[in-house]
């Protein structure tokens, strides 16, 4: 695949409704080698973009239901070989992670951190594509990646990329200073889709029979002793009463299921042979007619959600997801069944049902008789995009806040009379663009409370099947990265649920020990779209963000200098620690005293500004006027303050801010060479003896060595120039984690070699307009004073 530079614009939905209704009048198709159209339905180009140390990038891609493939091609300067990753810590790995249905979290829990794969990202990488869709998986970056994705592989849907240069807990803490290596990226995405609805596969190649859904005249009824329900039964066949399949030859059909469902039945009927077998008496019992059922995308033998084979008997699949499943009918052993006779033209019959189970509206479980119910959302006042807070709609509770009774609520029936068995269940929907907020779950009472939790996306869960739950304080989804407690006890649930999924959650209550006269006190209950889980654990401030896309919100942390983690809940500095290393950095400072008391004595005082205490003290040391010095500092103040206005913390302004100084100090020189040497200049008299402009040039070095000589003590001015060298040595060493020591070696390095450089000037007599200082300071007040008595 060729790699180009990539993806997202800032437009991409209205670029994508243009292209789309542009390939519906055909004006964007391709066609492959075997005679398949596709047509792409969006290509967007991602601009180069860089990666500052712990900065990360979201990018979504929105595959549509007819999507064929998704293809990937990403560039960036990461030039990290097997050996140096293993080498490279977490706070320094640039990764990238792919998850479906919300943006990918990589360091949020130590269980994910240990998931990470540090190997070569490739299409074979994703063989075992089945728990892609469950979990997120992260790769490290590398110069050039280029993925296709088929509809084989990953189901339609909303799909978000993480690039992330640098992980772990520290990544949203706080730092004095952010240094590390800062990476670039473009990339570049394409979707594919299928001109034909009813086609599939990577190209468009395979015929998916869709299922004709319709309301059954009856319904099933399910009687109890102290209750009588009904069931709706939608029923969906396909156009052909009779499909005849070969030994090995498949065949796939789809149907959607529109709503929260209680089981989905697919059966097979009238299973026979076209041809009459010779060597058996027309058992065909032994054929295997083989179901393979898969949500969102083909099943197939190696990759499928439920099996079984139909011909022996209906599969039934509990509690099944909203959205469109795929069925695939397989035979096999037919040549088995007719004692080993290869024929081409015997294939099985057969005729194929399937069957959704709905219960009543507000009615759940196997016999409908357990309650269901709608929530609410309710927006906050005055927060953030999406928040909100869920409350049922039922008139058996009212309620104004975000907290409502659970007792009213609750089912008083069990299925098989069992008295652990009775659940209640609870619907709500998060909405498109709020997949970067996060689910919050709390159950609180002054008793113990006697329930299990269990959520799952899309559809109901069960005992059997779910995605998050909580039991007690010991059994939970507590492993999970992206299930998070928070301070669960006997008489409290809380949870959270880490940027969930748009679309449909279905959350059940299973409540136990109804037999045995538990406490009936007052449960309340609540669940809520929230930002930032436990208000970043009250150490850091709740941002908002929002992906390149501009289509999905995403709240994080900015955790303070002590707190780390995705929740500010990791205290990475201890108390003691903080204020040891905060004493470190003011009481450096002090060693500002020994270069300000000798400037106080030279009445040498100007803005001690860390980087004006560098280049005031190189232009100290030049002998010009003072009007040309306090030009030089007027430059210098204002050169500097835009350093440290925009970037005051880069390496590179220690190298800029001793070069400023050496440049005035240079300059300094100049001028006073120009003033002091002018007789020497060619313009104004030129020699042509050459043997007496030697003699003069050789006079002129002679005495400015001298004077250098005269005008310097070296042993300052070579102890000045070692502890800059320490200073510079200090301030590379400077990391996130180290901070404070080198720091606070830089503070006292910097200062002490200003201070050796303002000793290092000699005081010498100007035979001209310059006597011997007395040493003591006279204010500037007194000066003043003086001039005007000599002047008049």
């Amino acid at each position: 695949m060729a790699i180009h530079s990539i993806l997202c614009s800032p437009f991409n939905l209205i670029l994508s409704i243009c292209v789309l209704f542009s390939c519906c009048f055909g004006l964007c198709y391709t066609y492959d080698q075997l005679g398949y159209n596709t047509f792409t339905v969006s290509s967007f180009s991602y601009p180069q973009t860089t990666l500052r140390p712990f900065d990360l990038r979201y990018i979504r891609v929105d595959l549509p239901s007819w999507f064929s493939s998704l293809s990937i091609s990403l560039i960036s300067d990461v030039d990290l070989d097997a050996a140096s990753l293993r080498k490279t810590p977490e706070s320094a790995l640039p990764i990238i992670c792919f998850r479906d249905g919300s943006p990918p979290l990589p360091d949020v829990s130590n269980t994910s951190l240990k998931d990470l794969v540090l190997v070569p990202i490739s299409n074979y990488s994703f063989g075992g594509i089945h728990a892609f869709q469950k979990v997120e998986q992260c790769f490290p970056m590398q110069k050039n990646i280029a993925m296709k994705f088929t509809n084989e592989q990953i189901s339609p849907g909303a799909w978000y990329f993480g690039l992330f240069n640098g992980i772990g807990r520290t990544r949203t803490q706080s730092k004095m200073i952010v240094r590390g290596q800062t990476y670039a990226f473009s990339a570049n995405i394409t979707v594919e889709g299928c001109t034909i609805p009813t086609m599939w596969g990577q190209y468009c190649n395979q015929t998916v029979d869709p299922l004709s859904c319709v309301p059954s005249a009856g319904n099933i009824s399910v009687a109890e002793s102290y209750n009588q329900t009904s069931k709706n039964v939608v029923s969906c066949k396909n156009s052909l009463e009779t499909s005849c399949l070969g030994d090995g030859e498949q065949k796939v059909y789809s149907l959607e299921v529109m709503g929260v469902a209680e089981e989905l039945t697919i059966m097979a009927m009238n299973i026979r042979l076209n041809v009459t077998a010779t060597n058996n008496s027309g058992n065909f019992i032994g054929v295997n007619l083989m179901c393979f059922v898969r949500h969102g995308a083909i099943p197939s033998a190696a990759l499928y959600d439920n099996s079984s084979n139909i011909s022996k008997g209906p599969l039934s699949i509990r509690s099944p997801k909203v959205g469109r499943w795929y069925i695939a009918i397989l035979p096999v052993n037919i040549s088995k069944e007719l004692g080993g006779t290869q024929n081409s033209n015997t294939k099985v019959c057969y005729s194929m049902e399937s069957q959704v189970l709905e219960c009543p509206i507000g009615k759940a479980g196997a016999n409908c008789t357990w309650e269901r119910f709608v929530l609410q959302t309710v927006l906050r006042r005055g927060s953030s995009p999406f928040e909100s807070y869920y409350l049922p709609v039922s008139e058996k509770v009212f309620s104004k806040s975000a907290n409502f009774p659970l007792e009213p609520l609750l089912s008083n029936s069990s299925y098989g009379k069992k008295p652990d068995d009775i659940w209640t269940y609870f619907l709500l929907e998060i909405p498109r663009g709020a997949a970067g907020g996060n689910i919050h779950i709390r159950l609180t009472s002054d008793t113990e409370i006697n329930y299990e939790v269990y959520a799952r996306f899309g559809g109901l869960p069960s005992i059997d099947v779910w995605d998050y739950f909580y039991a007690n304080s010991t059994r939970s989804s507590d492993g999970s990265m992206f299930f998070i407690l928070n301070n669960s006890s006997k008489e409290k649930v809380d949870f959270y649920i880490l940027y969930v999924r748009e679309g449909i959650w279905g959350f059940g209550l299973r409540q136990l020990n109804t037999s045995s006269g538990a406490s009936k006190d007052e449960i309340i209950m609540s669940i809520s779209l929230e930002r930032c889980p436990q208000s970043c654990s009250s150490h850091g401030e709740c941002r908002l963000a929002f992906d390149a896309s501009g289509l999905t919100s995403y709240s994080f942390c900015a955790c303070d200098r002590r707190h780390g983690g995705f929740d500010c809940g990791i205290e990475i500095v201890s108390h003691q620690g903080h204020i040891w290393q905060s004493f470190c950095l003011i009481a450096s400072n002090a060693a500002a005293v020994l270069p300000a008391f000798w400037a106080l004595r030279q009445k040498f005082m100007d803005f001690w500004l860390s980087f004006m205490a560098v280049v005031s003290t190189f232009v100290y040391l030049a002998t010009i006027d003072e009007v040309f010095k306090r030009a030089i500092h007027t430059a210098v103040a204002i050169l500097t303050a835009l350093m440290a206005a925009t970037k005051a913390t880069r390496s590179s302004n220690i190298i800029i801010v001793i070069a400023i100084g050496a440049l005035g100090l240079l300059i300094g020189w100049l001028i006073e060479l120009m003033t002091k040497y002018r007789s020497c200049s060619f313009s104004i008299g030129f020699d042509f003896n050459m043997r007496n402009r030697w003699q003069t040039l050789k006079v002129w070095v002679q005495n400015l060595i001298k004077t250098l000589f005269r005008r310097f003590r070296w042993m300052f001015v070579l102890a000045g120039f070692t502890t800059l060298a320490f200073a510079a040595i200090s301030w590379k060493l400077e990391t996130s984690e180290s901070y404070w020591v080198w720091h606070s070696l830089w503070h006292v390095s910097i200062y002490t070699s200003s201070f050796f450089f303002l000793c290092s000037k000699a005081n010498i007599v100007n035979s001209e307009n310059q006597s011997l200082p007395n040493g003591n300071y006279e204010l500037t007040r007194q000066n003043s004073r003086d001039e005007e008595v000599r002047g008049n």
